[in-house]
């Protein structure tokens, strides 16, 4: 079935590129929509570099590829870092990086055919009241179950933007939104593809960090990840970068962060004290709030390594 076709018979059609997070969604009976299969172009698959230092991802590259390739590794190493410390190589060679952007929530109340839910056109969101030791410490929304997209957050610390084929650029907050619209993981409509994203050129000399807390060794999602990027010019923080997942609805800026290491020296009294402020407006669920030690803990991690 083609998407138009699904949507003139009222239906909304999912896409299908890997399939690796559709598939479980089919097999629990959460997705029970048509399907329409994808399959990539020579545009949509690879990466095309601009002779000014910029690059263009196609929908279609695996996240296994973003992770190997040599010249994102130099020129964008939070992304490639973010890249390989998701999920297992097996999904990593399958799993493509406009299926990373679109999938959805895995909170398990979603998750869960017999329970209703703000995504799945309910009117509550069960988390809240119930188990939400891995959902959001900051309360953006009516959904409180964080954003799935590891390398949505890592996109955001790069001022990356999204094409689709009916759109031309969105930014990464256009593309997820403000957490405010419980019902939705991303702007997408309905038959709406991404086609490829595109990162702007690497500031000279600047340098990048990706850490994740997870609660077990291996192979998990995150509880918390980070990605940070600085210019570290003579010692002063220049062009800083600091962006969190899995403590929000959407991939969130760390601003006051940003703003507290600014044009300021890249030392650890500088750095600790900028870290503290990674919880500025928070608002932990009452068993989210271990989440706030984690985030400072990582914002601090990867902008020592960053600084050294």
């Amino acid at each position: 079935m083609s998407a138009s076709s699904a949507i003139s018979a009222g239906s909304a059609p999912e896409f299908r590129a890997a399939g690796t997070d559709l598939s479980e969604r089919r097999r629990s009976g959460v997705s029970r929509g048509p399907i329409v299969d994808l399959s990539g172009t020579s545009g949509a698959i690879g990466i095309d570099w601009a002779a000014d230092g910029s690059a263009r991802i196609g929908a279609f590259t695996t996240i296994a590829a973003i992770a190997a390739d040599e010249r994102i590794r130099g020129a964008y190493p939070g992304i490639a870092a973010a890249a390989q410390g998701l999920a297992t190589p097996q999904i990593r060679h399958l799993a493509t990086l406009g299926g990373n952007l679109a999938q959805r929530s895995r909170c398990w109340y979603f998750r869960n055919p017999q329970i209703g839910c703000l995504k799945k056109g309910g009117s509550d969101c069960p988390a809240r009241s119930g188990n939400h030791l891995y959902h959001a410490a900051f309360d953006l929304g009516p959904c409180v179950a964080p954003h799935p997209s590891t390398m949505a957050m890592a996109l955001l610390a790069y001022d990356a933007t999204i094409a689709t084929d009916r759109r031309g650029r969105l930014s990464l907050p256009d593309f997820v939104g403000d957490g405010t619209n419980g019902a939705a993981d991303h702007a997408l409509e309905p038959g709406e593809k991404i086609e490829a994203i595109s990162l702007p050129a690497p500031l000279a000399s600047e340098r990048a960090c990706y850490k994740r807390a997870i609660s077990r060794s291996y192979a998990d999602w995150p509880l918390v990840e980070v990605c940070a990027r600085a210019v570290v010019s003579g010692g002063i923080f220049r062009h800083v970068r600091i962006a969190a997942g899995g403590v929000a609805p959407v991939p969130l800026r760390l601003t006051a962060c940003q703003v507290a290491l600014e044009g300021k020296p890249a030392n650890a009294e500088v750095i600790a004290q900028a870290a503290q402020l990674a919880t500025s407006g928070a608002t932990p669920l009452p068993m989210t709030g271990y989440k706030l030690e984690l985030l400072v803990g990582l914002v601090r991690d990867v902008v020592e390594r960053i600084a050294k």
